[in-house]
């Protein structure tokens, strides 16, 4: 036997105590039948623990709470835990292994029954306001300015488009791919692998994949030079552009911009090349969000107005939509806010008149949400000027938010950011803190500058409320997480 602390109260063990528990504490055992025991505040702080109350599960919080070493080096057994709660064994595996329990008022029964304290919660108790609750969820965010790790299934999912690319001998490891003849199938695994990379950038960021895309996009470049039928060479020179949109596309929303110019550059000529008006509209479109993003808006507007220019026939109803709905947001942030609105009328028309069918694939991005989006932001801007028009924009915001699907994260949370704005423009404070903390949550999971960057900016429309305490509280937090990221 070796010396060693009762991890309950941290005293000394006898060298012939094998239980893993001091005698004190054992004693304590006898009541553990008919109710929970008092636990220390460090309780909470096990990872296990922390990890299951972040995943929003009753059910393994309870299991995390079971196996706690606190209890001793032997799990509290379900039965125990079960009579504790009032249901049987069978329940209560149920409950740990099965969904998410929803029902309220259990909810808040069990986690007063084991003493759960309310911040480590993500439901309001009765008596507490969600208010205290949303608090807590800026407060969690200030302790971790850092934000969580990407989940190594997102690296999982990453390493295993890799290595399909690989196995199709589009991608190399530390050595050039050997180069070989050139046939459909592999132009159709070109797109098959972009498309792939396309879905994990709208939902975990550019910032966890650019690495990855630009070597994609460079081996792809290198195919120019392999043997294909001459027929073959529009369709490589169009996969090459549109691998060079997305390696750019990437590095801009990871915050790298001198490496998004490169890649616009180089894919907007590619697609010059192989003639393909559409796709050198979409390439215009991603290097006017830059300019957007950076405050350029005279300069988005030229290049705007450069590609109107040179689209002519070849521009689709999505294209133009696109087009326009961009350049409403830039003449909003200029201040022509009358003409911005006639810009946003020539958008939706164009958008009505979109069929899927007849649009390029790249274009699928393209959605009444994101229609929706360049609304509330022009109305946004418009509100800052005038606030009658607040309620618009938050109909807006709202409206686009309902309107992404479910993959397309990371345009959600863009957009929960300006509902933000809109909400305390509109002097609806409470309400922007409860979307306020969901951001900052659901930001530390993404890997995307641009998000952060638009939290940041939320500063500028708070200023009115700045002298509540939760709003001041709030911009400490995005001060925090901006200084952390700088």
């Amino acid at each position: 036997m070796t010396h060693a602390n009762c991890p309950r109260c941290g005293g000394r063990l006898a060298r012939d105590n094998d239980s893993g528990r001091c005698t004190p504490c054992q004693a304590a055992e006898r009541d553990r039948l008919s109710a929970p025991p008092v636990v220390p505040a460090s309780f909470w702080e096990h990872e296990p623990v922390r990890h299951a109350l972040a995943e929003r599960h009753l059910g393994r919080v309870i299991r995390a709470y079971r196996c706690h070493p606190y209890h001793g080096r032997v799990a509290l057994p379900q039965t125990v835990v079960a009579g504790w709660l009032g249901i049987t064994q069978a329940q209560l595996s149920r409950v740990e292994n099965g969904p998410p329990l929803v029902h309220l008022d259990r909810l808040a029964h069990w986690a007063r029954l084991l003493g759960i304290p309310a911040p480590c919660l993500w439901f309001a108790l009765p008596g507490q306001s969600q208010r205290s609750v949303e608090k807590a969820e800026i407060a969690r965010a200030a302790t971790d300015p850092q934000g969580a790790e990407p989940d190594e299934g997102r690296r999982a999912l990453l390493a295993g488009i890799a290595a399909v690319a690989a196995g199709a001998g589009l991608l190399g490891g530390s050595e050039r791919v050997q180069s070989r003849r050139i046939g459909t199938a592999d132009i159709a695994r070109l797109n098959a692998v972009l498309e792939l990379y396309r879905s994990v950038d709208r939902e975990s960021g550019g910032g966890l994949l650019y690495r990855e895309v630009a070597r994609f996009a460079e081996s792809v470049y290198r195919m120019l030079d392999w043997s294909h039928p001459a027929g073959l060479t529009p369709p490589l020179i169009t996969a090459v552009a549109t691998a060079r949109q997305l390696a750019g596309w990437t590095a801009l929303d990871a915050g790298r911009h001198d490496d998004a110019q490169r890649h616009f550059v180089a894919g907007e000529r590619a697609a010059l090349t192989a003639d393909n008006g559409p796709l050198v509209a979409m390439i215009r479109y991603a290097q006017v969000k830059q300019l957007q993003h950076l405050r350029h808006n005279r300069d988005a507007l030229a290049t705007l107005q450069l590609t109107h220019a040179q689209l002519g026939s070849q521009a689709t109803p999505a294209a133009r939509a696109l087009l326009w709905g961009a350049e409403a947001a830039s003449i909003a942030a200029l201040g022509d806010h009358e003409t911005a609105v006639r810009t946003l009328g020539k958008a939706s028309d164009q958008f009505e008149r979109i069929n899927k069918e007849r649009e390029p694939a790249w274009m699928g991005f393209y959605d009444r949400g994101e229609l929706f989006a360049q609304y509330g932001r022009v109305y946004r801007d418009m509100a800052r000027r005038d606030r009658r028009h607040a309620s618009e924009a938050v109909r807006w915001g709202r409206d686009s938010i309902a309107a992404f699907g479910a993959g397309n994260v990371r345009s959600t949370v863009l957009n929960e950011a300006g509902l933000c704005s809109a909400l305390f423009l509109a002097d609806e404070p409470e309400q922007a803190l409860a979307v306020g903390a969901r951001v900052l949550k659901q930001e530390r999971a993404m890997r995307s500058r641009r998000v952060l960057d638009r939290i940041v900016n939320l500063r500028r429309d708070l200023a009115r409320h700045r002298e509540l305490s939760e709003v001041a509280e709030f911009e400490r937090v995005i001060a925090a997480r901006a200084a952390a990221a700088a």
